[in-house]
């Protein structure tokens, strides 16, 4: 792999930024906009909005994103009369989903049910291969009725083909708090998945398991990352590898405005070692929200530099 793809949505107020955007990096950390800066993807379908993007590369060469089917622009004013507890309660039990073979050619949206009229709004999905079984796990966050729609947890159903899915089972709940965006990655044979813990503390954890279905315990000195940071205001991790064998760990700040906040770059030697924060080696074109990082080849990094879509093309 020589570069690297950012799949993600922008925070505006408009339509428009609840959409699929693509950013491209030749090193991880200097990024440059893909279209001009406009959405590669539009969702159709659903609330009409697509959040919390995640990428992969499927074991027989295609790329499969999968996304949160919101969209607040739309939504929050009008079937959710502003509450995001409406939101949590009744928001969409579907993902929205796009497959392609080339990056710039992309499927139709499919709408991909996994509530089964037990979940309030599927949030966050991330998608973990498991070699051991050869198949994908998508895991979410989502309250239960279970509950009442209290604290949210993640829960996941396995896929080998991404048309037919394994009915959702719970993956990981926090005793004392809810937990969100989930984001897991293998590292010499254990699955290490991050997360949004919303108390207790309120900030990004790191937990870890031998299979990537659980059960996971706490990793503590990762702890030692979020020392002296406001927690609350970090979300949606994502992580990989640098061509130096580092781990990059984005953390997704909301403590500015919709048009600059964004991501903050940290880099550690192994999963399990403290990050160092990193903003001076890091530069992006705009403000960018909650997203995932695939590595791509030269090749298809020029294809992506040089790609551009019509304002009218679906």
């Amino acid at each position: 792999m020589e570069a690297y793809l950012f799949v993600h949505f922008r925070e505006k107020r408009t339509p428009d930024g609840e959409q699929v955007y693509f950013g491209i990096s030749e090193d991880g950390f200097h990024w440059e906009e893909v279209n001009g800066g406009d959405p590669v993807l539009w969702s159709y379908r659903g609330d009409k909005g697509v959040r919390d993007c995640t990428i992969t590369r499927t074991d027989d060469g295609r790329f499969v994103i999968v996304g949160t089917d919101l969209s607040l622009a739309y939504g929050m004013p009008n079937q959710y009369d502003g509450s995001w507890e409406e939101i949590t309660r009744n928001g969409s039990d579907s993902l929205v989903l796009w497959e392609s073979e080339n990056l710039v050619e992309w499927s139709d949206q499919r709408m991909v049910e996994l509530g089964d009229g037990q979940f309030g709004c599927l949030w966050a999905p991330d998608i973990t291969y498991d070699s051991q079984n050869d198949e994908y796990v998508v895991h979410w966050s989502s309250s239960h009725r279970s509950d009442d729609y209290q604290d949210k947890a993640i829960y996941y159903a396995t896929t080998e083909s991404f048309e037919t899915f394994s009915e959702p089972e719970l993956l990981y709940r926090k005793p004392d708090s809810g937990v969100i965006d989930s984001a897991m990655y293998e590292e010499d044979g254990s699955y290490y998945c991050f997360l949004k813990s919303e108390a207790d503390p309120a900030g990004i954890i790191l937990v870890e398991s031998d299979r990537p279905t659980g059960p996971f315990t706490r990793v503590e000195a990762f702890d030692r990352t979020m020392e002296g940071l406001d927690g609350a205001r970090y979300e949606a991790p994502t992580a990989f590898r640098l061509d130096d064998g580092r781990w990059c760990l984005f953390l997704d700040y909301f403590g500015g405005s919709p048009e600059t906040q964004g991501y903050v770059p940290f880099v550690a030697d192994s999963l399990e070692a403290e990050f160092e924060r990193a903003d001076e080696e890091f530069a992006f074109p705009y403000g960018f929200k909650h997203g995932t990082v695939l590595p791509i080849t030269g090749e298809e990094y020029d294809r992506l530099q040089a790609y551009e879509k019509d304002p009218s093309e679906r």
